[in-house]
């Protein structure tokens, strides 16, 4: 009997580790981009996050344009502004290309708005394939499950191994039995009027990303605020020196129009006393005539007239050329005062100097005929002596 349980127990311990030998190991493989690509929760999320992509893109398009055209516009301009105009405006320029780096960043950085939200987008279908593999590894005995879209290089793979079908019924099996789940805990929240509890963790990691963000939105308002007073005070520093060079330029423009009235009047100051000169000049002539005439009426009554008419034409004459010529300065001088403030600094300079150079060719010509008549003066006392 003990013969036979030992014959026994040899067979069927060679049966079992015979049968153990036999068996082969079981590899499978799926593909995440085709599972991700069949899951309509993943596939409308990711067409979302593409629309808010192409917002950000074109906003910095936009952003991008509009620096251009200020370059554009303030090498245009740079020939008729001053060099702080042109520094505060290339600084306004430089801010803005900063801004748009910096939100650029933070759009598409490797820290940035669109890494976190593929990562929130990508982990619970992550979760969901790894949960879906685990279990049909589990009861259909896979001993490798490999993801042909990762790392690994697959030179060849049969598709009797592709389990990427599988992994979808679950997902969807699963997210179906989740829905359902749902609904029955809803119901029974709104038939016996439970509260949900809020999940603390959660709540406080959104508490704790929307405080950031608020804190990062001062930061950046505090500084636009301050670069914008540092703009303004500079506009208003460029404003006021401005202000003050042209009121500088005002002053000693008029401080010249001034000095060059006190220089006419002078002039016709001078003017008249040589008219005054002149016509004393000539009286004294006549008296000395009439003196020089009074003792020879009886010897030379006659010729003396003739010389007495003769002077007094003369002195008509001289007399009549010296009202001309002051007339000529006056008329000159008429358009010459309504006309320089029209006129720029080198031609009323040039101006100033013909008007002074008639005039000395006026008196000098004045001078020569008042000496002519005292010649003539005394060549008649001469002629009577």
């Amino acid at each position: 009997m003990k013969t036979k349980v030992l014959f026994l127990l040899t067979i069927t311990s060679f049966i079992s580790l015979s049968s153990f030998a036999q068996r082969s190991v079981r590899i499978g493989y799926i593909d995440t981009e085709y599972i991700l690509q069949n899951v309509p929760e993943y596939q409308s999320a990711s067409s979302q996050l593409e629309s808010k992509v192409d917002k950000w893109k074109n906003e910095i398009e936009k952003r991008l344009s509009e620096i251009d055209q200020k370059k554009k516009q303030l090498s245009s301009e740079s020939v008729l502004l001053t060099p702080e105009l042109i520094q505060e405006r290339q600084e306004e320029i430089s801010i803005e290309e900063n801004e748009v780096l910096d939100y650029q960043q933070k759009r598409f950085g490797p820290n940035g708005d669109l890494m976190i939200q593929r990562k929130q987008l990508m982990q619970p279908i992550q979760d969901q394939i790894f949960t879906a593999v685990q279990e049909i590894a589990s009861n259909k005995k896979y001993d490798f499950v490999f993801d042909k879209s990762a790392d690994v290089v697959m030179l060849y793979s049969a598709d009797r191994y592709d389990i990427s079908d599988q992994v979808l019924r679950t997902i969807t099996r699963t997210a179906k039995r989740t829905q359902v789940q749902n609904r029955k805990e809803k119901r029974a929240a709104e038939a016996e009027e439970i509260v949900p509890e809020v999940n603390e963790s959660q709540e406080a990691r959104a508490q704790a990303l929307a405080d950031k963000k608020a804190n990062r939105e001062k930061e950046i308002a505090d500084k636009r605020a301050k670069q914008q007073a540092n703009r303004d005070a500079k506009k208003k520093a460029l404003e006021e020196k401005r202000q003050k060079i042209l009121e500088d330029r005002a002053k000693a423009r008029q401080e010249k129009l001034d000095a060059r009235n006190n220089t006419s009047n002078a002039e016709t100051k001078t003017d008249n006393v040589k008219e005054d000169t002149a016509k004393k000049v000539n009286e004294e002539a006549k008296t000395e005539t009439k003196k020089a005439e009074e003792p020879k009426l009886s010897a030379a009554e006659k010729r003396k007239q003739t010389l007495e008419e003769k002077k007094k034409k003369i002195l008509a004459d001289r007399q009549a050329k010296i009202d001309d010529i002051k007339k000529e300065k006056e008329a000159a001088k008429k358009p010459t005062d309504s006309t320089t403030k029209k006129l720029s600094p080198k031609e009323a300079r040039k101006k100033a100097l013909e008007e002074k150079k008639k005039k000395i060719l006026a008196d000098r010509k004045a001078k020569l005929e008042a000496k002519k008549v005292q010649d003539s003066i005394k060549k008649a006392k001469n002629n009577n002596n």
